[in-house]
This record gives C-alpha cells, sequence and structure tokens, in this order.
C-alpha cells in the first residue's frame, strides 16, 4: 500500500479559504475510484511554520498513486484550483 501525503500553505489562510480549500479535496471522494482512504484535516495550531490543510490518501499500489495523478478529476478539478489559492505545496510518498 501507498501513502501520499500533502501538505499545503495557502496565500490567504481565511477561515472561508481553508474551508474550501478542504472541500476541494474531500470532493475527489467516489470521483476518483483508485483512493483506497481519503482524510483532509486543518491545522489547529496555526504557527508560522504549520500548513494550513493536510491531504492524507492511500493507494493499492504506485501504479494507482501514478493514475491519480493524472486523473481528469484530480488534476483538473482538484489540483488546479489547490495550485491556484496555495503559496507552497510539499509532499511525500511511502510504502506501507
Amino acid at each position: 500500500m501507498i501513502v501520499h501525503i500533502v501538505l499545503f500553505k495557502l496565500k490567504e489562510a481565511t477561515a472561508e479559504n481553508v474551508e474550501k480549500a478542504k472541500e476541494r479535496l474531500l470532493s475527489m471522494e467516489g470521483k476518483v475510484e483508485m483512493l483506497r482512504q481519503l482524510e483532509v484535516g486543518v491545522d489547529l495550531i496555526r504557527s508560522e511554520r504549520s500548513a494550513d490543510v493536510a491531504l492524507y490518501t492511500k493507494f493499492d499500489s504506485l501504479e494507482d498513486l501514478q493514475s491519480y495523478q493524472v486523473h481528469p478529476y484530480h488534476a483538473n478539478e482538484v489540483a488546479a484550483y489547490m495550485k491556484s489559492v496555495c503559496s507552497s505545496v510539499v509532499a511525500a510518498d511511502y510504502e506501507i
């Protein structure tokens, strides 16, 4: 199983913008068939070094993760939106 974690720092981290980002990420549920688990969390501490939103996903294989990256809903609806509202994005992928 492959875990894919992404941390997003928004350009403007208002409560409304954070909620919109969270909703957009959660909208992949049921639309991106290779997702085995999807969690989205909002930072509680809000320190200078904190990310605003965290995405935690699981996939059956590396091939499924790669298919997810180019899946039309993920690429066009979610990733494109997140790129437009984020000042930085970091990711980690690992096998469990």
